[in-house]
């Protein structure tokens, strides 16, 4: 491994990389154009795009993209977790958007170019992770209401600290009953660019009170809880572990996938089941619901201690991180770095 000190100019972002911005040397591209299907991937700097003001992409929200994270192993090597799973869920979101797949050998092809080219950007810190972006937008240059003939591939990467900060802290969620993140025959089960731009606004309502994330209900009752944020939620009542089942409206996370296993590897029930507003706010106060925690790739496990909701305000077992969310962040965490087994091929080795 190149160590930090031999590199003095990425010592200031190393040292405090936040989330999002710390973006490393290089980035992978290719593009895709009707018959002739994709071109070999290549690898060069991380520059600026020139793209046509008449893009379909940028006019009719044709976009996809993936998040996961390469983390420095016991043994110092360098592996991406679970890419498989991004890789899989990629070609999902691509034909829900009528783009073409890309096949899965090229997705892990370019995660391991990436990860080779940047490895530099990763030191022994556990808090940090190199976290990979992969994006395909259409790129042809067309006002027609269609899809685009043509696509761009390109995955990048930033250096990533802690989503809330570097410490665990118990964060505070806003229950929104005004907006909604995803329909029924939507794109709530895929990751499209289009998702997200409109829940801004009930994000910045959020801060507005005071939290730092939103709590999405589902778009007919707005009843019953389905996630926080961009990510997903679980739910602790004595020894088991609840998280809302995937309807089609949700998306079905990888770190998700990778608790329920974990938690029934470490003893708990595992349930997959609708969750109301009011089952949570009733067990919190009644203490049948101890813990409340999100889970995704860049906020990995993150405990919730308190809800704002036009129902009435509640805390969620002490406010503080209970010791149920802790173990599973552990466990996950000593995954994702080598520490304990491999439950299944979920590390995929690069250099």
């Amino acid at each position: 491994m190149i160590l930090l000190a031999n590199l003095p100019a990425l010592s200031k972002a190393v040292a405090d990389p936040g989330h999002g911005s710390t973006f490393t040397d290089h980035m992978i591209t290719a593009r895709w154009a009707g018959d002739g299907g994709w071109c070999p991937l290549t690898s060069g700097p991380l520059r600026n795009l020139s793209i046509h003001p008449g893009m379909i992409g940028l006019h009719y929200a044709q976009v996809i993209f993936e998040g996961m994270k390469a983390f420095v192993q016991a043994d110092e090597t360098i592996a991406v977790f679970r890419p498989d799973r991004n890789a899989a869920r990629f070609a999902r979101s691509a034909a829900r958007l009528a783009m073409p797949a890309l096949p899965e050998d090229m997705f892990l092809n370019s995660v391991d170019m990436l990860v080779r080219a940047d490895r530099q950007w990763l030191t022994d810190n556990p808090r940090h992770a190199l976290y990979l972006r992969p994006l395909m937008y259409g790129s042809e240059a067309n006002l027609m209401l269609r899809e685009s003939a043509e696509y761009t591939y390109l995955l990048m990467a930033f250096l990533a600290g802690g989503f809330f900060g570097e410490t665990v802290a118990p964060v505070a969620v806003m229950v929104s009953h005004d907006y909604t993140r995803a329909v029924p025959g939507g794109t709530g089960n895929v990751k499209c660019a289009a998702n997200y731009g409109p829940s801004l606004l009930a994000q910045r309502t959020a801060r507005q009170a005071g939290c730092q994330q939103v709590v999405w209900l589902d778009a007919i009752k707005h009843h019953w809880i389905e996630e926080m944020g961009g990510m997903n939620l679980f739910f602790v009542a004595g020894d088991t572990i609840i998280t809302p089942r995937l309807t089609g409206t949700l998306l079905p996370g990888v770190t998700r996938d990778s608790l329920l296993t974990l938690a029934a590897r470490e003893g708990f029930e595992v349930r997959e089941a609708r969750i109301s507003v009011d089952d949570w706010r009733d067990g919190c106060r009644s203490g049948a619901i101890t813990e409340t925690f999100a889970c995704g790739t860049a906020a990995v496990v993150t405990p919730v201690g308190r809800v704002h909701d036009q129902g009435g305000d509640f805390v969620v077992g002490t406010g503080e991180a209970g010791t149920v969310t802790t173990r599973l962040r552990t466990a996950l965490l000593d995954v994702q770095h080598g520490r304990s087994p491999d439950p299944g091929g979920w590390l995929h080795h690069v250099c």
